[in-house]
């Protein structure tokens, strides 16, 4: 596997060796001690979530608030989403910075987002199975976001003139110029 690193601390892409050949493809998606080595070395996933989504579905930004703040490494099984982190780590030089690259089920590409993170993405092909280990238990009272498309933050998420699907919760997500850091 390779590590490619972003212009914000922490947050870096993980691209794994894929060996294919007529009969298909095969890559190792996670390797504890590699990952351990290479990218965070006090890390446990705990948890292992996957969703599937539609076309114009877009999920975020969402973070979990200490004590049950989460880091996640993501990646897309079927399909491809653009997948955008915002540093909230108020000591960061890059808080409030996002990121944002498109990851597909041909590229294999992976995320790894750190604690003290928003994480969202949008769903820009027809379905898309999205796939994400998480470091700490879900905890639904701890739960908060950002709206997506906070003028402070701009996000560049690379829609067109396509249809946005939000849930309820996403459509009333508070502004970035409102959110108070607890990371």
């Amino acid at each position: 596997m390779e590590v490619i690193k972003t212009d914000i601390e922490g947050l870096v892409i993980i691209k794994p060796k894929v060996f294919g050949d007529e009969r298909g493809y095969f890559l190792e998606s996670f390797n504890l001690d590699w990952f351990r080595e290479n990218i965070q070395k006090d890390i446990s996933f705990v948890q292992d979530n996957e969703s599937k989504s539609s076309k114009g579905v877009l999920r975020g930004l969402h973070f979990q608030k200490p004590p049950f703040k989460q880091a996640k490494l993501v990646r897309v099984i079927e399909g491809s989403v653009i997948d955008v982190a915002v540093d909230l780590r108020k000591d960061s030089t890059t808080y409030g910075k996002s990121f944002a690259i498109e990851l597909t089920a041909e590229n294999k590409l992976q995320l790894f987002v750190p604690r003290g993170f928003a994480h969202g993405f949008f769903v820009n092909s027809e379905t898309a199975i999205f796939s994400y280990k998480v470091d700490n238990n879900y905890a639904p009272e701890f739960e908060d976001g950002i709206i997506w498309n906070d003028k402070d933050l701009n996000i560049d998420w690379q829609i067109m003139n396509e249809t946005i699907l939000l849930s309820e919760k996403d459509k009333t997500l508070q502004q970035f110029s409102q959110f108070k850091s607890p990371f």
